[in-house]
Parts: structure tokens; C-alpha cells; sequence
């Protein structure tokens, strides 16, 4: 398998509609931490995003994901339709950058606002025990054949106004 580098150019425009249609695509993601003695730790968790690409979510503050942030905020989030099929077009997006718990009544009421926009019924839930946690990306990595290609993976930054930025698009070639 060769990576090919691509002077393909993607639009800041077409990366923010694909990344909002990949972060639509399913209402779980994979939440991977860094734990104390430098091991990589992964959570699935019911999440929300805004509108620059942060994402919520609840969670028990003496979970392990939850005490690994509190220690080394380094995050990497996966959301992708678990419902593929091998050889059709996929999709999915990763994102890369910082978590922490959210600190106040105004963030954690930001939060709750995005959450419950998106899950209606969890307005109606004692989760008195859990705390909302906000992701911010510094970084995105797309993958959705049927817009960008097949095997193509474009990654953008998150730069100055949240705006996104491309930084490389790669096409996986068969060595056959």
C-alpha cells in the first residue's frame, strides 16, 4: 500500500460541509486518552458538537477517561456509521486536539443546551452524577469517498475564527 501526497487542494467550505455531515452520521464517538503511564485508552460516549467543532459529552468524573484528562488533556475523537459495508464507499472523521471537564455554570449551560439539542430526551434524565467534558479540535482528518474520493483522506486545521484550513489531501494506492 503506497500513500500518495496529493497537490489537491480542498476547499475550507467543502471540508466544514463534510465534516458536519461525518459528525451527523452517528451520535457515538470513540474518545481515546492518554492514561498516566502513557497508554492509549479508548471510550464510546453519546456526543454533541457546536458549530466550530467542539464536542460534548457526559461523562462520571472517576471513569479512567475522566481521570486521564484531568492529568494529560491530549485527546483523539473517531465518529464513523457503524452500520458500513466492506467495499461500499466509507466514511468517517477524526479529530485531534484538547479535552478538559467544563469549568462553571455558563459553560456547563452551553453544554447541556448542545446536548439537549441533540438528545431531546435527555432533558428528562437525572444524570446529576455525570459532569459534560468539551473537546476542542486543533486538527481533523475527513475520510468520505463519496465527496472526496475513494481511499482519500483530507486533513485540515483549525486556525485563527475557527475557520478551517487544508494541510495535505493523501490517496492510498494499491501496490498491485
Amino acid at each position: 500500500m503506497a500513500i500518495e501526497r496529493s497537490k489537491r487542494r480542498i476547499a475550507a467550505t467543502r471540508i466544514a460541509a463534510a465534516a458536519r455531515e461525518l459528525l451527523d452520521a452517528s451520535g457515538l464517538c470513540a474518545i481515546a486518552t492518554v492514561t498516566s503511564r502513557g497508554d492509549a485508552h479508548v471510550n464510546t460516549a453519546y456526543f454533541a458538537w457546536s458549530a466550530t467543532f467542539d464536542i460534548v459529552w457526559l461523562s462520571e468524573p472517576r471513569a479512567t477517561h475522566s481521570r486521564n484528562l484531568r492529568a494529560n488533556g491530549s485527546v483523539a475523537i473517531a465518529v464513523y456509521d457503524s452500520g458500513q459495508t466492506w467495499g461500499e464507499p466509507d466514511r468517517g472523521i477524526q479529530l485531534f486536539g484538547t479535552a478538559r471537564e467544563v469549568d462553571g455554570e455558563e459553560e456547563a449551560e452551553q453544554a447541556r443546551t448542545l446536548y439537549a439539542k441533540r438528545f431531546r430526551s435527555f432533558a428528562d434524565t437525572d444524570l446529576s452524577a455525570y459532569r459534560f467534558y468539551r473537546f476542542r479540535p486543533r486538527r481533523l482528518k475527513l475520510f468520505d469517498e463519496r465527496t472526496l474520493g475513494a481511499a482519500t483522506f483530507v486533513t485540515a486545521r483549525i486556525g485563527r475564527g475557527n475557520r478551517l484550513e487544508w494541510i495535505r489531501t493523501e490517496i492510498y494506492r494499491s501496490s498491485a
